[in-house]
């Protein structure tokens, strides 16, 4: 049995996982009132505490860019504070358990390549859109990792205009545009798209920009897939929408569109997996 933890910038989870499947979850606020890297190591240590006995390894899932264990925050709003921390070898030296840390992305795109909807193929991207745009890529069935932690930031290639992709087609920026009209956020965005047009042109706008920039990585990388999860990726006609605009481009840029299967649990199962392999 191999533990896991998933570190994001408003939640805690740790579970215990086995060949693919969480066997037994736990989740906690992130501290709000210190979000540095201490507090969190603590609040960490506190939740995994609890599923310590019998495990053999420790996963870890991290927002942010991470390097030889060290996690450097890309949005100080985020996790405040850390720049190239250790967390691999303040958890390790914690827990006593051989640690591996990783991108969240990145994890949730191994759990994708090893159990889910990234299962067949060498060269696949996980794109989850959500509150951002975070990706990771699996190349020639590995998972693509760079020295300096900052690699496969699907959010931060830009849009025609020069803006990051995800402050123009995250569901944070859908919510920022709908709150601007006075509704509740992205979600009422879908719900609105079968029958108001400007919803659907902002929905349409949002899944045209993340074809376009999968179109991109496709020729550049060879990809044979796409694995879309996140809630505004995962909402209904989301996918359908990208896959239109993929369809509207030359034969040259087709790609195969799939949701992701895993869910919630993709970057714990991920980072499971990832430190039993590179734990041996």
């Amino acid at each position: 049995m191999i533990l896991a933890l998933d570190v994001g910038g408003t939640k805690l989870a740790a579970a215990r996982v086995e060949g693919g499947r969480v066997l037994e979850r736990l989740e906690a606020p992130t501290p709000t009132h210190d979000r540095g890297p201490e507090a969190v190591t603590r609040a960490a240590l506190e939740l995994l505490r609890p599923l310590l006995p019998g495990a053999r390894a420790l996963g870890v899932a991290a927002t942010g860019g991470v390097a030889g264990g060290k996690v450097t925050a890309l949005n100080a709003d985020t996790l405040q504070g850390w720049h190239a921390y250790d967390l691999q070898g303040a958890l390790q030296g914690a827990t006593g358990l051989p640690t591996a840390v990783v991108n969240d992305a990145d994890a949730a795109a191994w759990g994708e390549a090893a159990y889910g909807a990234g299962q067949g193929v060498e060269n696949f991207i996980f794109v989850t859109v959500s509150t951002g745009v975070g990706s990771g890529l699996v190349l020639g069935g590995r998972l693509y990792l760079s020295r300096h932690g900052l690699h496969a930031e699907m959010g931060y290639m830009r849009a025609p205009d020069g803006t990051p992709l995800e402050l123009v087609a995250s569901g944070g920026a859908l919510d920022r545009w709908a709150r601007g009209r006075g509704w509740e956020g992205a979600r009422e965005v879908v719900r609105r798209a079968a029958a108001d047009p400007a919803a659907e042109a902002k929905l349409a706008e949002s899944a045209g920009l993340v074809a376009d920039k999968l179109a991109d990585l496709k020729v550049m990388l060879g990809l044979e897939r796409a694995v879309i999860g996140g809630g505004l990726g995962l909402s209904a006609g989301y996918l359908e929408r990208v896959r239109a605009a993929l369809g509207r481009l030359d034969p040259l840029y087709a790609l195969e569109v799939l949701p992701a299967a895993l869910g919630a649990d993709a970057g714990l199962i991920g980072a499971a997996d990832w430190a039993g392999r590179t734990s041996q």
